[in-house]
This record gives C-alpha cells, structure tokens and sequence, in this order.
C-alpha cells in the first residue's frame, strides 16, 4: 500500500517537532513513513527521544552518520530517492534547517513529489551558517511553508512569497487561496516545539530524575549548551566561550550537557578545569527540567532559545544574530556574541535586574500540529 505521506528526520530538534504532528496523523488517519537520516546517531541525541516521545522507529534508518556538509547531504539525497521512489508518497514532510531537511526536500522536488516545510520562514541573514543556506534553499523549493510566527510570514512576503493563508489579519493583497490548490502556499500556524513543550512538561517533572542525579537545586545553577559549527569550529571563539563559562561557574554552579561535536574539539578549551560540570547529551524530558530549573541558559541553539523563552528563562545567546527575535522581547534572551567578556556582561545583566514575565504568544496557541494535519488533511486524502 502506498504511503500518504514520507517524514524525513534527522536530528534532535525533528524528532521533538515530528513527535507532536506523526500522533495526530495516525489520529486522523494519515498513513506514514518515517526517514531517520542518521544525522543524529548517538543513544542520548537520538532513539532516547523516540522512546520518550512516543515515536515509533523509523521505517527507514539510512545510518549516514557524520560527515562534511556536502557528502552528508549528497548521500542522503541518493538514499531518499530510493525510498520516494518505492513509496511514492504523495508528499514529504521535512522540518527545520539541518542536512537533513535539505535533502529530503531536493530529493521530492527533483521526482516531482510536493514538499511541506515545519518551521519555514526563519531568517537569520548570515550566509556563513549552513542552516541559513538549508533553510532558504528548502522554503524556495516547498509547495507548503508551515511557519511558526508572523516574523516568519513576513519574512517570505519579502522574498516574493504571495500566497499566504491566515485568518488572522496578516494576509497578502493578491494571489490565490489554498482551497484553489496552487502553491506554493505560506501558512502560519504556530511552533510545534511549543506544542511539545506543554504537552511535555508535566511528565517530565514526574519523570525525570535528573535534579536529584546531579544534585542540582532549582535556580541555583546555570546551563550551557554548545554545538553549531561557527563556535565549535573555531578554536579562538571556544576558548573565548570557555573561559567566560569558567568565570560564570565561580558564581553558580554551570552545567553542560555536552554535543558530541563540542566534545570533540574540546581539549584546548577545556583543558582539566573542574569549575564547569560536563555530562552526556540530555534526553528531551531531562533537558526540559535541566532548562526550567536553571538560573540562566547560555546558549548557540534555536531550539534552547525558544524553549527557554516558553519556560520564563532568561537566556543568553552565544551568537551575534538570532532567528527567533520573538525571544528578544522584555530582554528574555540577550545576544551576546563569543567573547568573554560580552558572555559575563550580558550573564550580570540578567542577574543584576527583573525581567517582566508578561510575555505575548508569538509562538501561537500550542495547537501548530493540529493545524499542520488539517492543512496535510486536505491536500493529501
């Protein structure tokens, strides 16, 4: 029997987003098929998280493992098209910004089998990330950009983007509606992480026992994670990262759950201090504890960002730019760049004042899956 729909996933962030969309699919009676790319192969960034989530394992494991951008992506690619070729889906389903989404979108686009995009529209405007590139590419090829905030939405209609389907009041003056079947189309809909964040929480603080494993008190310890290529990549930024965490961890305990790829590259930078506690790579429960119980985050992640942001922690972002300037608002997330000294001002800003707590949703109302299956609903039944 042919599948309605092919899911490609890959890494953390897209297990988290597919759990939430894949459970009310098989609800609503959409056949699918899942992809793991084997971008992300470890225990603790990958099969950890179809355990918890309530994933079923993939159809397809295609095992590609690490490697440089192109190679990774290009076998990725031959291996989707075997697969699109077999099942001959009526359309793949890809999320985020990661190889992995800009293989499976290339691989459909080029056999003519539409695209939907989670997590569409972000723009950071800085060609030097390999996700900036993955994402642009993937929203040009796409027949349904599923975005996450207006921002996002707004972002396209820069880019050229006319179809745009919203109720809301943020609609384009010319082009087609949905129900008329053209494409691509431009929808907002909400994040899903924020979807899995509510629907998460509360089991993990039944769950997860990873405050009493650590001896962490809640609020009484920072939180870092590190893993895009522009700091791990450059020994001068680690070492400049490190050293202001070294710093920070005098005044509260820092604890680091750490990235395969960061652990990699860390002898240098870490050398045999003991100031900052490194453990293995979170699961999703224990991470969403790990971050609503923290002080403060430091962080490179989008992902980090957003969760932190939906859990009313002050975050600073170990980056110059930030796709979700959403989190911005009444100073809950701060850029702070790679330098040490930007990272320990902005970390005494935060500690030195009281942020207001009366965020807005930008991230809609926790109901992105539910609106992603009905739109899929209608194109694919």
């Amino acid at each position: 029997m042919n599948t309605h729909c092919l899911t490609i996933v890959g890494a953390r962030p897209q297990f988290i987003k597919a759990a939430a969309v894949s459970r009310l699919m098989k609800a609503a009676g959409i056949r699918e098929r899942i992809v793991h790319t084997g971008q992300h192969y470890d225990y603790n960034m990958s099969k950890v998280f179809f355990q918890e989530l309530g994933i079923r394992e993939p159809d397809y494991n295609l095992g590609v493992g690490s490697l440089h951008h192109g190679a990774q992506t290009g076998r990725m690619m031959e291996k989707i098209e075997e697969i699109i070729t077999k099942e001959k889906p009526h359309i793949v389903l890809v999320y985020g910004d990661t190889n992995s989404t800009l293989a499976g979108a290339l691989a459909a686009a080029k056999l003519h089998v539409p695209v939907a995009h989670v997590e569409a529209g972000l723009r950071s405007y800085n060609k030097m990330m390999p996700e900036e590139i993955n994402r642009v590419l993937t929203d040009h090829i796409s027949d349904i950009l599923f975005c996450p905030t207006v921002t996002a939405v707004k972002n396209l209609m820069r880019e050229g983007f006319r179809n745009i389907v919203n109720k809301g009041k943020l609609v384009a003056d010319s082009g087609p509606v949905f129900s008329e079947r053209q494409s691509p189309c431009v929808i907002n809909v909400g994040d899903v992480m924020y979807d899995s964040v509510i629907c998460n929480l509360e089991i993990a603080k039944k769950k997860s026992k990873i405050l009493e494993n650590y001896s962490l008190s809640p609020k009484n310890y920072y939180l870092a994670t590190i893993h895009r290529a522009e700091n791990t990549d450059d020994p001068h930024k680690l070492k400049s990262i490190f050293g202001a965490l070294r710093k920070i961890a005098k005044i509260f305990p820092l604890i680091i759950p750490i990235h395969p790829r960061t652990l990699k590259r860390l002898d240098g930078a870490y050398g045999n201090d003991k100031s900052i506690r490194i453990i293995p790579p979170a699961s999703y429960l224990d991470m969403l504890m790990l971050l609503g119980s923290s002080r403060i985050v430091l962080t490179d992640s989008g992902g980090v960002q957003k969760e932190a942001f939906f859990l009313n922690v002050p975050c600073v972002t170990l980056r110059h730019e930030t796709e979700w300037i959403e989190t911005l608002k009444n100073a809950m997330n701060v850029l702070s760049g790679s330098r040490g000294e930007d990272i320990i001002r902005a970390v005494d800003n935060h500690e030195s004042k009281l942020f207001s707590r009366n965020r807005k949703e930008f991230f809609g109302n926790g109901q992105a899956a539910n609106k992603i299956v009905r739109f899929l609903q209608e194109v694919i039944i």
